[in-house]
């Protein structure tokens, strides 16, 4: 763990959202993308929306 969550924009795919969460978790990218892929997949407009504000409010790298 990194301290705190911040997005990153230098590896963002979209939003930065998962790089930011890779970051702070301390995960590979690309498995938290295919988790939040899943998770979209199993809830639908709950976790669009999570991402989204996330992406929105979160503070930036």
């Amino acid at each position: 763990m990194n301290g705190r969550f911040v997005i990153n924009r230098a590896e963002a795919k979209v939003m930065g959202v998962a790089a930011g969460i890779a970051d702070y978790s301390g995960v590979d990218p690309t498995i938290v993308r295919v988790s939040l892929i899943a998770l979209t997949l199993l809830t639908g407009p709950i976790m669009i929306l999570f991402y989204v504000l996330t992406g929105l409010l979160a503070p930036r790298q």
